[in-house]
């Protein structure tokens, strides 16, 4: 079930309204009930895969805190959960990369891959309650004693498909303790949700058609056409991503419940780290946490940490995606990380928030980090590795041999929301500070409804990330 589509605008309410007719030991049975039906909207097959998983972790977590061969069950719930990503996510990978390798050597290889599809939302909705298991193991929560509430945390139907990655430490004993109506953090999340969906419907989804045109045939387009289409899929996908989140994020609140904010006007960096530090910031601090301190973080001497730099990003670029483009795309950004590390770790230690730009360096700063993390979007976005390089080299030679042409009109979506972010850039979403009248806040939101209706794609367009 997509948040932009009418089967959830059905849905909502109805869930909305049982929930709080009850008591929090029936609320979660309600949101655990719906979010299996919000799941199996889509294949009520992998219905298995949740609860199998929440299962295993969590007699696991029983287990590992009453101290019974911890290294055995934690091994458990590693095997159930990287297990299934490897099986539906890397297996075909894995063989079509095995049987180019033999090819390059020589041999005839042509194996048969499975085509097995991949189960919406896996690499979240694992990662999330393989961080309960790990977190009891290290003693940094408690194995909880509520298997319905652990079940709802791991299956929670705003943030399942697509994150915030939540911790335990967070959003479980949320599930735990009684929740009351608050009718100001309700009105917050439908302004977070309304500014989520412009940003999908209106920005993501418009820009999308001036990407996916020019990325569909690079062989058959200019370096300005490429280029314009690079930066609208950099917007494309951050109005895609974000907006999904702010969805999620402003759903969670109509229960009563508070996720963790997973987009921080990153485009609005003045460095890489600090990108990565504003981009997808349930992901990025996952892995900051379970991969790379486990390796050693910046505690080992420089060229270790060089290394446990680019080996967690390289991780996270196949979290992503199977396949090279998503390999090349994480060690690209470790890479531009490392380096940052070694020459300007303290680049970027003055936050932005709260303040202006101070200085045309800066502001030179920013516009580079954008255009690095652009060349990274190119091989995220290209079909394969022979595209990317085909549009970086069209790029870098052509735009210097014409004049610029070609951008399509879609674009002009891009500099209100750069406005509307920076206007609100201290905020947690572009809604969250509307001062005024109320006849001025109601004039937003219908003008927002407006533009939905006016610039909003009419086909229902799945989010970017639904495919990781």
């Amino acid at each position: 079930m997509l948040f932009n589509s009418y089967p959830f605008l059905l849905f909502l309410p109805i869930v909305f309204a049982a929930y709080w007719a009850f008591g929090r030991r029936t609320q979660n049975v309600v949101l655990l009930a719906a979010s299996y039906v919000f799941y199996g909207f889509w294949d009520w097959r992998f219905l298995g895969l949740i609860v199998l998983s929440s299962l295993v972790d969590f007699v696991a977590g029983q287990a590992i805190q009453s101290g019974r061969r911890r290294r055995m069950w934690l091994g458990a719930s590693l095997l159930v959960n990287l297990g299934a990503l490897a099986v539906f996510k890397y297996l075909d990978f894995g063989i079509e990369s095995l049987a180019a390798l033999l090819r390059t050597l020589g041999f005839d290889a042509h194996p048969a891959t499975l085509g097995i599809v991949v189960p919406v939302g896996i690499s979240f909705y694992t990662f999330q309650t393989l961080s309960y298991t790990l977190d009891v193991y290290r003693g940094r929560v408690r194995a909880t004693q509520d298997p319905l509430a652990f079940f709802a945390f791991v299956a929670f139907f705003p943030q399942l498909v697509a994150g915030p990655i939540e911790r335990a430490k967070n959003l479980l004993p949320q599930f735990l303790r009684d929740r009351v109506f608050d009718p100001e953090l309700a009105t917050d999340g439908c302004r977070q949700m309304l500014y989520g969906l412009l940003l999908k419907v209106v920005v993501a989804d418009n820009l999308a058609l001036v990407a996916d045109a020019a990325y569909q045939a690079p062989d058959q387009a200019d370096g300005w056409t490429l280029l314009f289409a690079t930066w609208a899929f950099a917007f494309q996908i951050y109005a895609d991503f974000a907006g999904y989140s702010h969805i999620a994020i402003g759903c969670a609140r109509l229960f009563g419940f508070s996720l963790m904010r997973n987009f921080a006007t990153p485009y609005f960096s003045r460095s890489p780290a600090e990108f990565w530090r504003r981009w997808h910031i349930s992901l990025s601090t996952w892995f900051r946490d379970y991969v790379y301190i486990p390796l050693g973080g910046n505690r080992v001497a420089p060229l270790r940490a060089s290394f446990n730099v680019l080996v967690t990003f390289v991780s996270s670029g196949l979290w992503h995606g199977a396949g090279l483009t998503f390999v090349v795309w994480g060690g690209f950004h470790g890479l531009l990380v490392a380096l940052q590390a070694r020459l300007a770790p303290d680049a970027d230690e003055r936050p932005l928030e709260g303040r202006t730009l101070t200085s045309p360096r800066e502001l030179g700063r920013l516009i580079l980090t954008f255009q690095l993390v652009c060349v990274g979007w190119v091989f995220f976005r290209a079909k394969s590795l022979a595209d990317a390089w085909l549009v970086l080299r069209t790029i870098s030679s052509g735009i210097f041999t014409a004049l610029p042409h070609g951008a399509s009109p879609a674009l002009l979506v891009i500099p209100p929301l750069l406005v509307l972010e920076w206007w609100q850039r201290d905020a947690p979403h572009g809604f969250a500070r509307l001062g005024g009248t109320r006849p001025a806040r109601w004039g937003l939101y219908a003008t927002a409804l407006l533009a939905l209706a006016l610039f909003g794609q009419v086909q229902t367009v799945p989010f970017v990330y639904f495919q990781f």
